[in-house]
This record gives C-alpha cells, sequence and structure tokens, in this order.
C-alpha cells in the first residue's frame, strides 16, 4: 500500500517537472521562466528524496534553486532582460517586410534592374555574350 502512494506520488512529480520544463520553453516573461526553471530543479530534489538520496537531493536544492536561480536572475539584470512588464513594442513582432520596402516598390538596385538594355542574349557556345 505504502509503495503504491510512493509511487504515485513520484508520477504526480514528474508530471510537474515536465509541464514546469515546458513552461520555462514557452514562456515570453525571462523572469518567469527563471521562477519555474527553480521548480523544475525542486522537483528533481524531490525526486531524489524518494528514491533515498537525500545527499544529492540538498545538492540539488540548493545548486538547482538557489544558486542557478540567482546566477541566472544576475545574468538577466546584466543583459537588460530584467523587465516584469510588457512594453507596447513587446506585444506584436516586428514585421518581415514593411509596407514601405516591399519587393513591388523597391527601387532597382542591380545594374540590369536600373538599365534593362544592357541584358544581352547568351548563346548556346559556351556561355559568351553576343558583341
Amino acid at each position: 500500500m505504502q509503495a503504491d502512494v510512493v509511487t504515485w506520488f513520484a508520477l504526480l512529480v514528474v508530471v510537474m517537472i515536465l509541464v514546469s520544463a515546458v513552461l520555462v520553453l514557452t514562456l515570453p516573461n525571462m523572469i518567469g521562466a527563471v521562477a519555474v526553471s527553480g521548480v523544475v530543479s525542486l522537483g528533481v530534489a524531490v525526486l531524489f528524496v524518494l528514491l533515498h538520496a537525500p545527499d544529492v537531493a540538498m545538492t540539488e536544492a540548493a545548486v538547482g534553486t538557489g544558486l542557478s536561480g540567482v546566477v541566472l536572475a544576475l545574468g538577466l539584470r546584466r543583459l537588460g532582460l530584467w523587465r516584469l512588464e510588457r512594453t507596447a513594442d513587446d506585444a506584436q513582432p516586428a514585421p518581415l517586410i514593411s509596407p514601405q520596402t516591399s519587393p513591388q516598390t523597391s527601387p532597382p538596385t542591380s545594374p540590369a534592374q536600373q538599365n534593362p538594355d544592357r541584358r544581352k542574349p547568351m548563346d548556346n557556345q559556351g556561355g559568351k555574350q553576343d558583341a
């Protein structure tokens, strides 16, 4: 009976770890991703306790949750990505092609586009141009 409870608890912790790992990858907020990565580490520490390895569990809790979270948060701050709220610029992604520089309205850049008379047909003899 007790083994069944431990098995179900371990399964619940594994599901929590997997959901948290997916959240780390999909959250748009970097600070939230750092916090959720700490949840992943705590879940792994709980699994180590269930596997009767308390020393490894304590190390995982200290390093995985504490130290890694602090280092990642300081890295975000150093890079300037330390924001909790979204700004108006973050709401919409930048378009790949702006309406002003669409291919239909862009100015000609190659010499063949600038002067169409310069294009001469190629003959079938070694790729030489007609004179």
